[in-house]
């Protein structure tokens, strides 16, 4: 896969090995879906503190308490969007209103096509983590996850899924659909959590 090109001078405070580029790449695994709001619902289920599942459509999910929050994007191909203004519904919000079980320590955010990947619950209720629904102002673009995407912004940008539809709460961590192909189970860009391999003990269920 080849590379935007950075553009000149660099911040200093970028993680190990980034660089800002000139705009903001597209990058994501298979076809932009289509978005249908009669038909695009928002679900809760898996370890629920009720057993139940929770659903909001898409007016629904859209009238939700939002926040916002000024961050950096950091890629695991190495390119960082500094200075991103974020609105959305933060994920200590969907925890309110969507309560887990007591023994809930991870969540796995689930979007169109099947596109998976796990976070820890600290990582999920972390300030900045939101679903967000407008970039800079305007609402996103199809190519940058309308009608929603998660942003979780202290990871790498994998785990900030485009066109999310759900979140699974688990009891027991398991790997997305990156991390099963190689990529660190936790994506922390300071430490230059890239790959699987570099994981330790402790920070991921088996491959």
């Amino acid at each position: 896969m080849s590379h935007p090109e950075p553009s000149a001078p660099q911040p200093r405070d970028l993680p190990p090995g980034q660089y800002v580029p000139r705009g903001w790449p597209v990058l994501h695994y298979g076809p932009v879906p289509k978005f249908r709001p009669k038909d695009w619902d928002f679900r809760v289920f898996g370890a629920t503190a009720s057993g139940e599942q929770h659903r909001w459509s898409w007016e629904e999910f859209d009238a939700l308490p939002r926040t916002r929050a000024v961050t950096d994007f950091h890629c695991v191909t190495k390119f960082t969007i500094p200075g991103n203004e974020w609105e959305g519904v933060p994920g200590t919000a969907i925890v309110e209103l969507a309560p887990p079980a007591p023994d809930v320590t991870h969540v796995m955010v689930w979007a169109e096509y099947g596109y998976s990947a796990n976070i820890r619950m600290s990582d999920f209720l972390a300030d900045g983590t939101m679903f967000a629904t407008h970039h800079d102002g305007e609402r996103l673009t199809a190519d940058h996850g309308f009608p929603i995407r998660i942003v979780v912004p202290h990871l790498y940008a994998w785990k900030s899924v485009k066109w999310v539809r759900g979140v699974e709460y688990l009891v027991k961590d398991r790997r997305g659909f990156w991390e099963e192909r190689g990529y660190h189970n936790v994506a922390d860009p300071w430490s230059e959590q890239r790959y699987s391999y570099q994981e330790e003990d402790g920070e991921a269920p088996p491959l």
